[in-house]
């Protein structure tokens, strides 16, 4: 299982859903499919949103229009994801070669890593150089140069949650890893 990468594949905007129920329905349909795609996933973000003043939890994406695949790259596994209907391909991927696997920083930043590798990174001592009430902003993501106050520090999950402000007027809480924020 050594081969087994994760890849990031393009679709439509609106139809990760669709990809990555297609290529699961393809999966179960295909037994010699089962080792060699392990997983589909569409990154989600937990946010609370404020509407007329009544706070909700919402699973919001993370990359509309990406979805990740977990695979061993091979004719077979290229062949279906790429012609699954509302894929238009592999983020990475130059004319005539491999797609290219996203690397173990990037899982770790996706949140995707496998339970002891959690563990590992939890023993690792982290410094941050911010606290509760300072200003921080966003270096990295879909909300990328946002800025907002900290409201909340999780070492265990190294995380902070931030209040930010989206849209004029509306405020939200979003969690993000300690190494997607800087102070102000």
């Amino acid at each position: 299982m050594s081969d087994m990468n994760w890849y990031v594949v393009h679709t439509y905007s609106g139809y990760e859903k669709k990809v990555k129920d297609t290529i699961d329905q393809t999966i179960r349909n295909r037994k010699d499919l089962q080792d060699q795609i392990l997983e589909v996933r569409i990154p989600l973000q937990e946010v609370i949103e404020v509407k007329d003043g009544v706070k909700k939890n919402v699973a919001k994406k993370m990359f509309p229009g990406y979805v990740l695949v977990h695979m061993i790259n091979n004719t077979s596994t290229w062949y279906v994801i790429r012609n699954t209907r509302g894929v238009t391909g592999f983020v990475g991927q130059v004319q005539g070669s491999d797609p290219i696997p996203l690397t173990d920083a990037e899982l770790r930043k996706l949140g995707i890593y496998e339970e002891k590798e959690r563990e590992d990174i939890q023993d690792i001592p982290i410094e941050i150089d911010f606290e509760i009430g300072d200003m921080v902003e966003i270096v990295y993501g879909a909300l990328q140069d946002h800025r907002g106050i900290v409201k909340d520090i999780n070492m265990n999950k190294q995380t902070v949650t931030i209040e930010t402000e989206i849209f004029q007027d509306f405020v939200n809480d979003v969690e993000i890893g300690f190494l997607d924020v800087k102070k102000v």
